[in-house]
């Protein structure tokens, strides 16, 4: 994969892991923590390898 594929997978992960977060706050579930937890992970890791991809 070139650098601006693998760019726009990242920018692509990280808008679809956004807008779960966003539905995961307003439910009420005692699992949707976790999984919240769990999307903040790889949101995390993401924008790790989009900061090192990009320097």
């Amino acid at each position: 994969m070139t650098d601006q594929q693998e760019a726009a997978v990242i920018t692509e992960a990280l808008s679809v892991i956004d807008k779960a977060l966003a539905e995961m706050l307003r439910r009420e579930l005692v699992s949707s923590g976790e999984v919240a937890d769990v999307l903040l992970d790889v949101r995390s890791l993401l924008t790790a390898t989009s900061t090192s991809t990009v320097a």
